[in-house]
């Protein structure tokens, strides 16, 4: 096959690949949408989410397999490809990530959409019986594909897919570009629209420069406490409860609990958190604080989902909170903050910065490359997205059966 061929059959895949994003992203946008409306609208729904927890790890733990590794593991198979993203790794996290939100847990949603995007894309490679390197630069794809999709920043896709699998091949780009802009596309044309941010300028001079580095630093913080705190939890929950299950029932306990203390605004996406950070709504030092604590108890404990959109709002609330002391603006300083702690926190700066401005507008470019860069160095440490640990032993069955069968059959 020439080169000219290999490189057009890399665009044509991965422009399938991205329709298999944007179709996953759209049906998973429109669940979300309906499940969160039954939570406002039923709000004793709530108090059932150390049940809905049982379920969904009842569920992970029977029949989860290697689909219990996450985002981290598609990111894994996109940095170094194995077996691929199990085909049983899409309805799961679309019916778990789902069954969460209907009941208040605080997970995002790029988790979602990536696992089924990567879970799809490999599943269809499968069919179409392609090499080890075609299924591998595929998983890439699937990548840009499935956070372009979801969020509607289809260059930040392109970029978050070479940045976090570091394999930045010029095949990849060649297929993760159309993922990401087909993907978006898909979930536009079916009749999903995307939030629209507000266009935001920050002026910037000497004195803002050094206001951007105290802020970088304080969002690299807050990043790297995140990155620490969920794994943390998590370790210490399989430490302590032996029955895989019951970890996201406890979790749902100490939600409703703390919620009961705190009020709901910290459950689900908290989406008018976000809002509220560019409307220039007064928020308290405590609401970038308890929605990382009501999101880490969800992960932590074995919910499943994403982390983007709720580090999203922690960030946001974060830079509107400090805007007043730094005398910056706060919806400026939100923007930064949304981007830079995401960046920071999966270690991914140029796509969040690249995201900021597909969100913001080209005004907010130089304050957030500078605070993604800040806080990103200032984070260190691990990756959210490190490439995930087998499952302990409570669940070998499920791994079992994934080591013994075809692996096209996963």
């Amino acid at each position: 096959m020439t080169h000219l061929r290999r490189s057009a059959l890399f665009v044509v895949l991965g422009a399938c690949s991205g329709v298999l994003a944007g179709l996953a992203s759209f049906v998973f946008l429109e669940g979300l949408d309906r499940v969160t409306e039954l939570r406002v609208d039923h709000e004793w729904i709530v108090w059932l989410l150390p049940a809905a927890g049982l379920l969904v790890g009842f569920t992970y733990h029977l029949i989860g397999g290697r689909a219990v590794g996450g985002t981290a593991l598609a990111v894994s198979e996109a940095h170094a490809y194995t077996r691929g993203a199990p085909a049983r790794m899409a309805p799961l996290v679309l019916g778990g990530t789902l069954f969460g939100h209907l009941f208040g847990a605080s997970v995002g949603r790029e988790g979602t959409a990536v696992q089924m995007s990567a879970a799809l894309t490999d599943a269809g490679a499968r069919a179409l019986r392609l090499d080890h390197d075609q299924r591998a630069t595929l998983a890439r794809a699937a990548l840009a594909g499935g956070f372009g999709s979801v969020f509607g920043v289809p260059f930040a896709g392109v970029v978050f897919a070479l940045e976090v699998a570091r394999r930045r091949t010029f095949r990849a780009l060649l297929a993760a570009a159309p993922a990401a802009f087909v993907g978006e596309w898909v979930v536009t044309s079916l009749g999903q629209s995307h939030t629209a941010r507000p266009r935001i300028t920050m002026p910037f001079d000497a004195s803002t420069i050094a206001r951007l580095v105290v802020a970088g630093v304080a969002f690299g913080a807050t990043a790297r406490l995140f990155a620490l705190a969920v794994p943390a939890l998590k370790s210490f929950m399989a430490r302590t409860v032996v029955w895989p299950p019951a970890r996201p029932a406890i979790g749902g306990v100490a939600t409703v609990l703390l919620m009961a203390l705190v009020g709901r605004d910290y459950l689900g996406l908290s989406l008018p958190l976000l809002d509220g950070a560019f409307s220039g709504a007064e928020l308290a030092w405590w609401d970038p604080t308890l929605k990382l604590v009501f999101t880490c108890l969800a992960l932590g404990t074995g919910f499943v989902g994403g982390e983007v959109t709720p580090l999203f709002v922690i960030g946001a609330t974060l830079g509107s909170v400090l805007a007043s002391p730094l005398q910056l603006s706060a919806a400026a300083l939100g923007a930064v903050g949304l981007a830079a702690v995401f960046g920071a926190a999966a270690h991914v700066p140029i796509a969040c910065a690249v995201m900021a401005v597909e969100l913001f507008g080209s005004g907010i470019v130089v304050p957030a490359v500078l605070g993604c860069v800040v806080a990103r160095a200032v984070a260190r440490g691990d990756s959210i997205y490190q490439h995930p640990v087998m499952p302990d032993a409570a669940l070998a069955p499920a791994v079992r059966a994934d080591h013994v069968s075809d692996p096209r059959s996963t």
